[in-house]
C-alpha cells in the first residue's frame, strides 16, 4: 500500500517559493510582532503613569484633615486633570504615529513583493517563451521529415 500523501520534495523549487510566500511572510509577521511590542509597550507605560497618579492623589485625599486640607486638595485636583489630559493626548498621538509606521512599513513589504512576483512572472513567462520556441523550431524538421512523398 502506497502513502498518497507521500510526494518527492526535490521536484519544487523550495527557494522561488521561500522568496514568493514565505520570506513576505516572515518579514510582515516581524512587522506585526514589533508593532505589538511597541503598542504593549506603549500601552504599559501609560497604565502605570495613570495608576502613579492615581495612587498619588490616593495618598493626598487620605492626608486631608480639615477643611484647609480639603480645600486645597481639590484645588490640586484641577493640575492633576490637567497633567493627565495632556498625558493621554500625548499618548494617542504616540499610538497614532505607531500606526502610521506600521501602515508605512506594510506598504513598502507588499511593494517589495508584488515587484518581486511580477519579475518572478515575467523570467517564467520568458523561459516558457524561450522553451516553447526552441521546442517548435525542434518540431519543425522533424515533422517535414514525417509527411509522405506525393
Amino acid at each position: 500500500m502506497t502513502n498518497a500523501f507521500a510526494f518527492d520534495t526535490k521536484q519544487f523549487d523550495t527557494a522561488q517559493l521561500d522568496s514568493l510566500f514565505f520570506a513576505p511572510a516572515r518579514a510582515f509577521a516581524a512587522l506585526s510582532v514589533d508593532y505589538t511590542e511597541k503598542l504593549v509597550n506603549a500601552q504599559l507605560e501609560a497604565t502605570k503613569a495613570y495608576t502613579d497618579t492615581s495612587m498619588a492623589q490616593l495618598r493626598n485625599l487620605v492626608q486631608v484633615k480639615d477643611a484647609e486640607g480639603l480645600k486645597s486638595y481639590l484645588e490640586g485636583q484641577q493640575q492633576v486633570a490637567q497633567e493627565l489630559s495632556e498625558r493621554l493626548k500625548g499618548d494617542a498621538e504616540k499610538v497614532v504615529a505607531l500606526q502610521q509606521e506600521f501602515v508605512q512599513e506594510s506598504q513598502k513589504l507588499t511593494e517589495g513583493s508584488v515587484k518581486q512576483a511580477q519579475e518572478s512572472a515575467k523570467q517564467a513567462t520568458e523561459t516558457a517563451a524561450s522553451a516553447t520556441s526552441k521546442a517548435a523550431k525542434e518540431a519543425a524538421p522533424a515533422a517535414g521529415a514525417m509527411t509522405p512523398p506525393r
